[in-house]
């Protein structure tokens, strides 16, 4: 089991109503409700200092320009996934305006793909409903 501490942070959980200075505790990658579920020996507890920090759960960018297909000189599904997750996202929804335009299920389907095999995050991607964005 592992199991993880996030001491001193600001835990917001707008579904709990919970908005408190709070320790959260996590045993093999899910919050558990106690410190006595934390099974293991303080030494094989991992602990993350949050004072001055949020913590709550993932957030979602409904309006992302990921730029791939057809632009990855601009960004890629990768690095856009990245830059998603350094800011506390976890999930993203990309607009359809790459090159082929998102615009028919291949291309929808290659995206989806493309993110299984390189995301850090889910990315959701937004199919056109005209053809070339026209």
């Amino acid at each position: 089991m592992s199991a993880t501490i996030i001491r001193n942070g600001r835990v917001i959980d707008p579904a709990n109503k919970r908005d408190e200075i709070a320790d959260l505790y996590i045993a093999d990658g899910k919050i558990v409700g106690s410190k006595s579920e934390v099974r293991n020996p303080k030494s094989e507890i991992a602990e993350i200092d949050a004072r001055n920090l949020i913590v709550c759960p993932g957030l979602i960018d409904m309006h992302v320009h990921l730029r791939e297909p057809g632009f990855s000189h601009k960004e890629t599904i990768e690095s856009g996934a990245r830059a998603a997750a350094a800011g506390g996202f976890t999930t993203i929804v990309c607009m359809p305006n790459t090159s082929p335009a998102a615009d028919d299920p291949s291309t929808i389907a290659w995206i989806k793909d493309r993110a299984t095999a390189v995301a850090c995050v889910n990315v959701l991607p937004t199919g056109a409903i005209s053809k070339n964005l026209t």
